[in-house]
């Protein structure tokens, strides 16, 4: 085994990380390299936790806890003295003891008081780790908290005014239920704004980014929480809610709580009509009585039946973020994902599209990416966002991709994420959805699953619907049910559920669940609802569904099967244009099958498949097929932990690694995130032979990246 060192290019680095590469595969080529990485600038660390639930139920009496208030300043000055002391009332006892979590180096603190005070100095510019002041009178606890300092040379421009918060809190949560707020704050001078919090729940979990307060308590918990207040700051001006309560109730013992379902268009034009009412029902038949949060000041909403409607004006343009639309049975609730309505000029040619289907779990050490589709019928450039970011991906604005490899610290699920695209004018989403990162299995990761089932039959009308799924090690796929409708059959080879429903199957079957098994791991579809109704006398034209996959690898199965019905209850043919030369089509079903060999690699474009009637027809978008060559190569980078930053100070905030690679040296379109400051090596899987570039950088809890290494390159054959 040979050794190659690659030289770093002069620079003013003084401290830097050493890191080696190794490449394997059935026949690796081995190299390594000394890279040097500096790293500027500090920041702060925000953790989220969460609670387990508990099996033994007991009720918090919660007496009377001391109350602590008064805002933190957020910003000080080099050289000007900085004091905070908290205030405390309703305490059972006058003799109070104060804490504190992550004082300032450059601050003294007083156990008697809560005071803290001191006068950074040159040295202490940047921004302080989360602060946390807690009181005790010897019966409860009250905080203050988590909130930054950050110490600046210059005194900061003061805002024009004052930021604001507005927003209605829920004041209750049934135990075992989600809890969700988010205020909508701004800030006049375009500041950057930070959050806290007084007086949180112990069972929930608060963003000093966002504001969000969220958590899910268990029976332990029930309860009130009071005197809750949750405040914005700009750096210098601050403004906060009223102090809310959160009670905390015992399930009702009945038949569960309601559920709600439905996807909200999160864009309208000025002077078009917006209508979005949820589908609701309760497993009791209770009454049901619907709320929303931060409405928008345009549009009515009916607590009735949910409808959210509206027609905005010129003066509304803007977004309206963080809606969120409940229902309640009295005692238990329910509540859509939050989203956002954007509100943009008109437009004579229409806004963007965006579609896709993003994979919904990925093991720790993988590589996940998903890029939606998106197209403008105006021709303008596109822009894409992202809502609720998991802390282990990156997101690029340009092109919509998430992509990222999420470590053992990561595993959970990330949920509500909202990717959207805008021509600058209007926008379009995707549904929100949710990743969830598992340990790996050892295995080859587990199958998918994906289609989009009709969600209405007509009486005498056929239904049919075949998921697409495959699996990444090649093994055979089983498939399964729940709630399967009494009217229809279920393949378990296929995932096809069909039939025809007669008079007397009229009505909602819900919570329908497909999901697909290769022997040790499984995936799921989200659940749906298949809505039987008596046929309204007209004919129309045949639908047709689904979102066939875009790519397979060279020896694996590929099947795609679309959901199409006719509500005159027609028999149905099906056709393809360009059919890929290695698959079978069936003029029946609609079904696309076949296996590429090595000679197929490469894209499949314009594949139109189309549904007839015998009279009228419709097609699904034209979708392409890539052949890929299957990739099992890696490469081992290893590397040493930077302990300082490019100007000699301590680095005190490193928060992890990022490897960018890629098989151009000029193009690293590829990125691992290593989200582990302790970590000192990582592999890279599934690598097509040839030559791999390499680079490295590091990174802070506040975001900022050191400048990429010098790049080095390695074969995998």
């Amino acid at each position: 085994m040979r050794l190659k060192k690659a030289i770093a290019p002069a620079g003013d680095l003084p401290r830097s990380a050493a890191a080696a590469f190794a490449a394997s595969s059935p026949r690796a080529a081995l190299c390594s390299l000394l890279m040097l990485i500096a790293l500027a600038g500090c920041g702060s660390v925000q953790t989220t936790s969460s609670g387990g639930l508990s099996s033994i139920a007991e009720s918090v009496s919660d007496p009377q806890l001391p109350v602590i208030s008064g805002i933190p300043a957020t910003a000080a000055q080099v050289g000007v003295p900085y004091d905070y002391t908290p205030s405390v009332s309703d305490a059972l006892s006058t003799a109070l003891t104060f804490s504190i979590t992550n004082a300032p180096g450059w601050a003294t603190f007083n156990t008697a008081t809560g005071e803290l005070s001191g006068v950074p100095g040159s040295g202490d510019v940047g921004t302080t780790a989360d602060i946390e002041i807690s009181v005790s009178d010897g019966v409860g606890v009250a905080t203050v908290g988590p909130f930054q300092i950050t110490v600046t040379s210059a005194a900061p421009t003061p805002a024009p005014a004052a930021p604001t918060i507005t927003g209605t809190a829920p004041t209750s949560v049934v135990a075992g239920q989600a809890y969700f707020f988010a205020p909508t704050a701004s800030e006049p001078g375009s500041n950057a704004l930070t959050f806290l919090i007084f007086n949180r729940p112990s069972w929930a979990s608060f963003s000093t980014s966002t504001g969000q307060l969220t958590g899910t308590p268990t029976s332990a918990n029930v309860g009130s929480y009071s005197n809750i207040v949750i405040s914005v700051s700009d750096g210098s001006q601050s403004a906060s809610l009223p102090a809310f309560t959160i009670t905390v109730s015992q399930p009702s013992g009945g038949n569960g709580p309601p559920t709600i379902g439905g996807n909200p268009a999160t864009s309208v034009s000025v002077g078009s009509q917006y209508s979005f009412t949820p589908n609701a029902s309760d497993p009791g038949g209770n009454a049901l009585t619907f709320s929303i949060q931060n409405q928008p000041s345009w549009a009515n909403f009916d607590t009735s039946t949910g409808q959210l409607s509206g027609t905005p004006a010129a003066a509304n343009v803007g977004s309206y973020a963080n809606i969120l639309i409940s229902v309640s049975d009295g005692t238990q609730s329910a509540s859509l994902a939050a989203f956002t309505i954007t509100v943009s000029q008109p437009s004579s040619t229409g806004p963007p599209t965006i579609g896709g289907n993003p994979a919904t779990s990925v093991n720790v050490g993988s590589q996940y990416s998903f890029t939606p589709s998106a197209s403008d019928p105006g021709g303008n450039a596109l822009t894409f966002s992202i809502q609720n970011q998991p802390s282990w991906a990156t997101f690029n604005s340009n092109t919509g991709r998430l992509f990222g490899s999420p470590a053992a610290g990561d595993v959970g699920s990330y949920a509500n994420i909202l990717i959207s695209v805008s021509d600058g004018t209007q926008s379009a989403s995707l549904a929100a959805f949710t990743i969830t990162v598992s340990q790996s299995s050892g295995g080859s990761g587990p199958p998918t699953i994906s289609g989009n089932p009709a969600t209405s039959v007509n009486v005498g009308s056929q239904y049919s619907f075949t998921p697409s799924a495959s699996d990444q090690g090649g093994n055979a796929l089983t498939f399964s049910i729940q709630n399967q409708p009494s009217w229809a059959n279920f393949n378990s080879n296929t995932g096809r559920l069909f039939g025809s429903p007669a008079a007397g199957d009229v009505g909602s079957y819900a919570n329908i669940l497909i999901s697909v098994s290769d022997g040790s791991q499984s995936a799921s579809l989200p659940a749906f609802t298949i809505t039987v109704s008596q046929s309204s006398g007209s004919s129309g034209p045949p639908t047709i569904s689904g979102n066939p996959a875009t790519s397979v690898n060279v020896g694996s199965q590929y099947s795609f099967t679309p959901s199409a019905s006719d509500p005159g209850g027609n028999a149905l043919t099906f056709s393809i244009q360009n059919q890929p030369s290695w698959a079978n089509f069936d003029t029946n079903t609609g079904q696309l099958s076949g296996t590429p060999s090595a000679a197929n690699v490469g894209t499949y474009a314009g594949i139109v498949i189309s549904v007839s009637d015998g009279t009228r027809s419709a097609s699904l978008p034209a979708f392409s097929i890539a052949v890929q060559e299957i990739s099992n190569g890696t490469v081992t980078v290893n590397w040493s932990t930077p302990t300082q930053n490019t100007n000699g100070t301590p680095l005190l905030n490193l928060a992890g690694f990022r490897i960018y690679y890629g098989t151009s040296a000029n193009t690293l379109s590829q990125s691992a995130q290593i989200a582990n400051p302790g970590v000192t090596s990582y592999v890279l899987t599934n690598l097509a032979p040839g030559t791999w570039y390499i680079g490295l950088a590091d990174y802070t809890a506040s975001g900022v990246e050191s400048s990429l290494s010098n790049i080095a390159s390695t074969s995998v054959k």
